[in-house]
């Protein structure tokens, strides 16, 4: 039996007063339930190195729905708190395994909101979405159409920080096939003159999404800021308009990595890139804003799952490879390549834009990788769909 890709749709829709109402306390039954299980699972460690399984959290909501204090709990669809359990369970599987840090616990303003429904939690038909515990469908704007005969398997539904209901359904979608095989490769170095530029010569510009809404951001945080602190009304008004801010930055900067991430994968069967450690060079304050708004870690996470969907290749090559300061064209590497230098001439007398000549030796590993491994070797563990290489040489002639 062929396996389907599990691809998510989201849409917005607009709740009425009591939907809205509803959600909004399904969300804090949600953050409440998480926040008592872990501080259930950490004392149980702490005091007596006992290990709790999501089994003992389910029996724990039970006893906690019981209760005068909990009883709330009753109110809304049991299926998203046992969703908050499964998803402590593999937060705490994850911390174990060492892939990521201790859970922590969800705060009402810093943590973002939303409950999962599973099929047992919802009806779809007709074009239709029906909440638990709602009389009244969704009113959705489908703005694309699922994919005909396909149902969704759980749904999402989350408030943003600037106020906007979204619901996501995710579903096994069989129109996600493999594309042909091409012997295509492309080499593609991240920058922040260019956004992209790859070893084709070709180099994509970079949009600087935040630098349009600037000085309407700066205008509605100086002005948020004096806003007395608290549950006010007109902070909270002013903490919005900061956030749509945000929203509209973010939703252009998601649709052109979309539209860059998609075009590429099509184009060609194995994308090489850089392992850019993106937390470390934030903390260069004069680069830090630019380096956020290249968004260069969404656009390498989208390239991966669209690589993995489309039977493609993505190979990292390590942070360390000199594929600035290496010629492309000889393989001689220069001591030193100061930032600012965009042009050079290697002694072999061959002129390089700086990075053009990266993109090229980023491909030539990534070669190296697909043919026999040669200078090459694994950085880390990766899933599949995706190569990661570190350089042994000096040199990677190309």
């Amino acid at each position: 039996m062929a396996t389907h890709v599990k691809r998510a749709f989201k849409y917005r829709f607009y709740p009425t007063d009591a939907q809205a109402a509803e959600l909004s306390r399904t969300f804090g039954c949600v953050r409440k339930v998480y926040n008592m299980a872990l501080a259930a699972r950490t004392e149980a460690w702490v005091l007596r190195q006992e290990r709790v399984n999501y089994n003992t959290t389910s029996a724990m909501l039970t006893a906690w729905k019981k209760t005068e204090e909990l009883a709330y709990l009753n109110a809304v669809s049991s299926v998203p708190l046992q969703q908050a359990l499964r998803h402590l369970q593999t937060a705490f599987t994850s911390f174990f395994a060492k892939r990521a840090k201790y859970p922590r616990f969800k705060s009402k303003r810093k943590s973002g909101v939303g409950a999962e429904y599973t099929s047992s939690a919802f009806r779809f038909r007709e074009g239709q979405l029906t909440l638990a515990k709602m009389a009244e469908p969704l009113d959705v704007v489908w703005s694309r159409p699922l994919p005909d005969g396909i149902v969704p398997t759980t749904v999402t539904v989350s408030r943003d920080a600037a106020g906007r209901w979204f619901v996501s359904m995710l579903c096994d979608d069989p129109s996600v096939k493999p594309l042909p095989v091409t012997d295509a490769a492309v080499g593609v170095d991240a920058g922040l003159d260019h956004l992209l530029t790859l070893s084709t010569g070709e180099k994509i510009a970079n949009p600087r999404h935040e630098r349009r809404d600037r000085a309407a951001l700066g205008k509605a945080q100086r002005r948020l800021s004096k806003k007395a602190k608290g549950d006010g009304a007109n902070r909270a008004k002013a903490r919005a308009k900061v956030a749509k801010i945000h929203a509209r930055i973010a939703d252009r900067r998601r649709d052109y990595l979309h539209k860059i991430t998609t075009r590429l994968v099509r184009e060609n069967q194995t994308l090489v890139i850089e392992d850019l450690t993106v937390r470390n060079m934030v903390r260069n304050h004069k680069l830090a804003r630019a380096i956020s708004d290249a968004a260069w870690g969404e656009f390498r996470s989208m390239l991966e799952y669209k690589a993995t969907w489309y039977g493609r290749e993505v190979i990292v090559v390590d942070r360390w490879f000199p594929s600035s300061k290496l010629c492309s064209h000889c393989g001689a590497l220069t001591e030193s390549m100061p930032l600012n230098v965009r042009t050079w001439t290697c002694d072999c007398g061959r002129t390089h834009d700086r990075d053009v000549n990266a993109a090229a030796n980023l491909l030539a590993a990534g070669r190296a990788v697909t043919v026999c491994g040669d200078g090459v070797r694994p950085q880390r563990s990766t899933p599949a769909g995706r190569s990661s290489v570190k350089q042994k040489t000096p040199a990677l002639k190309g």
